[in-house]
């Protein structure tokens, strides 16, 4: 479930949702909406969980 891997993410990296949006999806809103039971595109959602990943491997030395 994506909003699970997003709060998963927010936790391990301390990062604000409203940062995270702005970044990934450039909405600032999105995880707030998502936790208000927003469902997001699949591409949306593809574009999200690459961010994730990304932001890991580019992070993994850090720590």
């Amino acid at each position: 479930m994506l909003i699970r891997n997003i709060e998963k993410f927010l936790r391990q990296t301390g990062m604000p949702a409203t940062k995270f949006g702005r970044l990934a999806t450039h909405d600032p809103r999105f995880v707030l909406d998502l936790r208000n039971g927003r469902i997001p595109r699949s591409d949306t959602e593809r574009r999200v969980q690459e961010f994730i990943r990304s932001y890991d491997q580019e992070h993994a030395h850090v720590g």
